[in-house]
């Protein structure tokens, strides 16, 4: 049986998990001792709930994909539909809320991998992430960005590196000066010296971004 991945949740694992970021790089250090103490949290350990609010809030600026979100769920009593409620519902009340087509296609396909069981979340804590990846990039609209914001936030997984997110991009551009955004390669090497522990050093980079970061 594949072993159960342990999660950062809980904060002795996260202190496990910084001390050895100290150790394994001084730079990220610098910026832990900037930061202070990890706060990576799972949002919503919901696997559909967190792919439905990250499909919805694709490619919309926060105010507007919430208002959408607020009307959407009004429709279901204030919460995000089980996938059959979702599925049964029409296309001109969920346009009505805000959806566009394309958006309602997605949520729609999503939906439907849950109602029929092409994603079954109850394998999903013994399940390695790539796996976890290929199953929700069978979605329509989700790609790996999305999965690995589930891996991180919905799953609590430990060693997970957006390589696509901007913002730790341009954190590891700016912490060892780069002269451009490092591309996925070259992140993946200034990461290896982070394993297994490379969610919670995207945790510190993403913050490294909103705080002066000693000389």
């Amino acid at each position: 049986m594949t072993p159960t991945p342990a999660t950062v949740s809980p904060p002795a694992h996260r202190a496990v998990a910084v001390r050895h970021l100290r150790r394994a790089d001084a730079r990220l250090a610098g910026v832990i001792s900037a930061v202070g103490r990890c706060r990576l949290e799972v949002r919503d350990p919901n696997v559909y709930r967190s792919l439905f609010r990250a499909v919805l809030y694709q490619q919309l600026a926060g105010n507007a994909a919430a208002a959408i979100e607020r009307r959407v769920k009004a429709l279901f009593g204030g919460r995000v539909p089980s996938p059959p409620r979702f599925l049964s519902a029409s296309d001109a009340d969920l346009r009505a809320a805000g959806l566009s087509r394309q958006k309602l296609a997605y949520l729609r396909d999503l939906a439907d991998h849950f109602a029929t069981g092409r994603i079954s979340t109850r394998r999903f804590h013994r399940m390695p992430d790539e796996e976890i990846i290929a199953a929700v990039t069978a979605v329509k609209g989700i790609g790996e960005w999305t999965a690995h914001m589930l891996l991180l936030f919905g799953l609590g997984r430990p060693d997970v590196l957006p390589v696509g997110d901007f913002g730790v991009r341009k954190a590891a551009q700016q912490l060892y000066g780069l002269r451009d955004l490092p591309q996925r390669d070259d992140l993946l090497r200034i990461a290896e010296p982070w394993r297994p522990y490379r969610s919670v050093a995207s945790w510190y980079l993403w913050r490294s971004l909103d705080v002066k970061l000693p000389e």
